[in-house]
């Protein structure tokens, strides 16, 4: 059973229990849409200032819309479009403190400001990202860049392709 737990003001020592967490809602679990699915759902009831936080999952080099919390979200983004599909492409982590100051944003919610996507990469290969949306400007800052990657890895690391 899962217990909400109370975060103090040290962000450090918060994302210390939210990896540990995620660890325990995922140890006996192979399945990648439910870990997915709880993942969104721990990540959401975390952090503060968001507005939307999911997962896209690669088929044939397109993200398509994997488990989420917000509103209705764009179905299908290909590589190397918007934030998700640049992190995608690139293989590597976008943090973005005024979407609309990206070259070719996709707009899914017209309330986000800004961005954080880290992609899921197994050998190599894209699995998917993780997409992060707030509505205010420069949510995302370096420290959570690091854990976020480390979230992300916790999740790769159960997955087998």
């Amino acid at each position: 059973m899962f217990v909400k737990r109370t975060y103090s003001d040290n962000l450090d020592e918060n994302y210390q229990i939210l990896l540990e967490q995620l660890q325990a809602l995922i140890s006996h679990e192979t399945d990648l849409i439910a870990n997915l699915a709880n993942a969104s759902a721990l990540l959401n009831q975390f952090l503060t200032d968001i507005n939307w936080v999911g997962f896209y999952l690669n088929k044939n080099n397109e993200l398509v819309l994997g488990p989420f919390q917000g509103l209705p979200a764009c179905i299908r983004i290909p590589f190397g479009q918007g934030v998700c599909g640049t992190a995608a492409q690139k293989k590597e982590t976008i943090v973005v403190p005024d979407v609309h100051q990206f070259p070719g944003h996709i707009a899914c919610d017209p309330e986000s400001k800004s961005e954080i996507v880290v992609p899921l990469l197994k050998n190599n290969q894209i699995i998917g990202v993780l997409d992060i949306d707030s509505p205010i400007y420069n949510r995302f800052s370096d420290n959570d860049k690091v854990y976020l990657e480390a979230f992300v890895k916790i999740l790769v690391d159960k997955i087998t392709i």
